[in-house]
């Protein structure tokens, strides 16, 4: 067993969780056989596999800019709260 009881209250007690004796065992083994799965990853021969950092191959997946014309300043003024005929009115922060 790599995880131990004292590792889950001392995680627990990080996180600020407040965890029952029963909480901790189970926490204990879940954690553990998490832990376990994973480490068969470790015999794995890795050795002649390309990285891989995406799943598909795209070189350029960006799409060519395409210009089009601005919404109208008075539609887009008719929609807001306060206005001044120019812009939007909003309170003043500093």
């Amino acid at each position: 067993m790599k995880i131990t009881n004292e590792n889950v209250e001392r995680v627990a007690r990080l996180a600020r969780l407040d965890l029952s004796p029963g909480e901790i065992e189970t926490m204990t083994r879940q954690l553990d056989t998490i832990l376990s799965y994973v480490a068969k990853l470790d015999e794995l021969d890795t050795a002649d596999i390309d990285v891989t950092t995406h799943t598909q191959s795209m070189v350029n997946a960006f799409r060519d800019d395409v210009t089009h014309s601005s919404l109208p300043r008075e539609k887009a003024l008719a929609a807001a709260p306060r206005q001044n005929g120019e812009a939007f009115v909003v309170p003043r922060i500093i």
